[in-house]
């Protein structure tokens, strides 16, 4: 049972943000940093991504765990009230992300997802680990990948 009644919740869920999230910030400051420069939220592509390197045609999508449901991850709750309503939405937005994904591989864009968890880690090292990554698959010319799972899409 929600301990926050029906009007207080809906306020505090329509403040969760959809743009400039502390772990697309962290990981936006850290690119640029290394020289990497880029375009946010395009809307002429699918799904806008929240990355975008013209230069390389690849884009990055910084997932929210809880939004975009990554598996098996402690951030990806279900939340206890209204189960029906919250499963249909989360199904809604895992296929959203599917299709936006396969209409920018068939334009020839390239696509990197990166989950919340990996850059929140408060292990600096892992951090700097996975911005490695990023920079080589930039770099590279493989057509999609996720970090830090590898699904097939």
């Amino acid at each position: 049972m929600d301990t926050i009644d029906k009007e207080t919740r809906s306020k505090i869920m329509s403040k969760v943000g959809q743009k400039a999230t502390a772990p697309e910030m962290k990981l936006r400051k850290a690119l640029f940093s290394r020289g990497f420069r880029y375009r946010v939220n395009v809307k002429k592509l699918p799904g806008s991504p929240d990355l975008v390197f013209k230069k390389y045609k690849a884009v990055i999508f910084v997932h929210g765990c809880f939004w975009h449901r990554h598996e098996g991850c402690k951030y990806a709750t279900m939340p206890k009230t209204r189960v029906e309503f919250w499963s249909a939405k989360f199904k809604t937005n895992i296929e959203r992300d599917k299709q936006n994904i396969q209409k920018l591989i068939a334009e020839g864009w390239r696509v990197l997802v990166i989950w919340e968890c990996v850059i929140k880690n408060k292990n600096e090292g892992s951090f700097h680990n996975v911005l490695d990554k990023v920079e080589r698959w930039i770099s590279s010319d493989e057509s999609f990948k996720e970090i830090p799972t590898q699904k097939k899409i």
